[in-house]
């Protein structure tokens, strides 16, 4: 995400580059580089002059510390500036009520529906929340269906009344049915058009007004750039809505959505879809997206990822077998499940700071450890548990089982083999940090 405006804000930095000191000069330079790469980026003009406005008032009001140079200086000050311009802190979503109503809005094809879906799963999985998805788009019976097949996948149920075609009744007879049914959180996925029209705005106006939400969401593709910017003016000027959900967030290489909306509509963004699967959506966090446009990854984000899918008692039991050097292939093929449910490859990867620049012309499938599975998976019980009995036959038969090559059973065979003495290396240093300080001294 955001590829095309990384790159040309790393440029225009670059100008500071060995620089002994901050300058009209070449301060001017820089953000007449870093305004450019704004508006490249369609984010509003009056946005981004104000933008590098600040920044050249803050830079040239600066004594710069000896200790730093002009780039870093320059670096978080715009940093600070993006975060500033993107909402500053984290917006935490309303979920008062019983039950919590949600409403969603947004144009047709903005990915309402599916968002419904993927905010259900993750309020119900982090938060404990027993959720009713509603379907109130009474005009598209595609949509009722999707939303049936999303309740499927992640085990919620689907409000929706065959034959009615008054969304503010079904809306309100459904907030009814969740309080029989104990059900404390309602998502209701309403009508959207292919552009603004009195009709659409009337009707989710009247949903509103009906169900009084805690929380009324505006759901736009932030692919649409200013387009986005414009159509959420218009929502916010009838529904005045809570907060803003950015769809495609993944394939959007400029980012001038997320730069501007906030000032625009002065609402906060609160989630962000990062992909078509259910998992891939994230709270909006305006600091780590403002590491991650200037490419120093997003750490945080990752380590969240990671705890919400790793179990503590198989993770203190995984440690036991790595100490007592019992790691087999079961534990691997088990963490590489693991990994595969954070998320994108590529996108986890470009989390990691440095990363992301190193990888962004390299295509990396999500299906990167298919071959490895196939693999561990052609392999018996015995040879999963006891890797050391894989003799030359046994390697010629898994390769075969397979579909891979004898070379690339080896290459995984040896793999292991380093990341069993490493994981144990490092599970020792762990319980011995003298042991690990001596080992530092010995390799200076």
């Amino acid at each position: 995400m955001f590829e095309s405006l990384t790159e040309k804000l790393e440029k225009s930095l670059q100008i500071l580059k060995g620089q002994g000191k901050i300058t009209e000069i070449n301060v001017a330079e820089t953000l007449k580089d870093v305004r450019r790469a704004l508006i490249d980026a369609d984010v509003n003009y009056k946005v981004a002059k104000q933008f590098v406005d600040t920044v050249k008032t803050k830079a040239l009001g600066q004594n710069v510390l000896t200790a730093l140079k002009p780039k870093e200086l320059m670096l978080k000050i715009v940093h600070d500036e993006l975060t500033s311009l993107m909402g500053g802190e984290t917006a935490p979503i309303n979920l008062s009520g019983n039950p919590t109503v949600i409403l969603m809005s947004g144009l047709q094809g903005s990915g309402k529906t599916t968002l419904s879906g993927k905010l259900a799963r993750k309020l119900k999985s982090e938060k404990g929340k027993r959720p009713l998805l509603v379907a109130c788009d009474v005009y598209r019976p595609a949509a009722i269906d999707q939303l049936k097949v999303l309740g499927e996948q992640i085990e919620v149920p689907v409000y929706s009344e065959e034959g009615n075609n008054n969304p503010v009744e079904i809306a309100k007879n459904a907030i009814a049915y969740a309080k029989n049914n104990h059900l404390d959180l309602v998502i209701v996925d309403t009508a959207g058009r292919l552009a603004v029209d009195e009709q659409m705005m009337n009707e989710i106006e009247a949903i509103k007004n009906a169900v009084k939400p805690q929380e009324t969401l505006f759901v736009v593709d932030s692919m649409t750039g200013q387009d986005a910017v414009n159509t959420a003016k218009s929502f916010n000027d009838r529904l005045d809505f809570d907060g803003v959900v950015l769809t495609k967030l993944d394939g959007d290489t400029r980012g001038g959505a997320a730069l501007t909306i906030r000032n625009v509509v002065n609402k906060p963004i609160k989630f962000v879809g990062t992909g078509e699967k259910l998992d891939a959506i994230d709270q909006f966090h305006p600091d780590r997206m403002a590491a991650r446009i200037l490419g120093q990854g997003d750490i945080m984000t990752l380590v969240e990822k990671a705890q919400n899918i790793i179990n503590e008692d198989e993770a203190k039991q995984l440690q036991r077998k790595i100490s007592k050097d019992q790691f087999n292939f079961d534990d691997f093929l088990a963490q590489i499940q693991q990994i595969k449910k954070m998320g994108n490859i590529k996108d986890l990867a470009s989390m990691i700071p440095g990363v992301g620049k190193a990888i962004k012309d390299i295509d990396i499938d999500d299906n990167a450890f298919k071959g490895i599975e196939a693999i561990i998976r052609s392999m018996t019980l015995a040879e999963r548990q006891n890797p050391s009995i894989i003799n030359g036959s046994r390697r010629q038969r898994i390769a075969r089982g397979s579909g891979t090559s004898l070379q690339e059973v080896n290459r995984l065979l040896t793999q292991f083999e380093q990341t069993r003495k490493m994981l144990k290396q490092a599970s020792q240093f762990k319980s011995n940090p003298m042991k690990m300080m001596r080992e530092m001294r010995r390799h200076r």
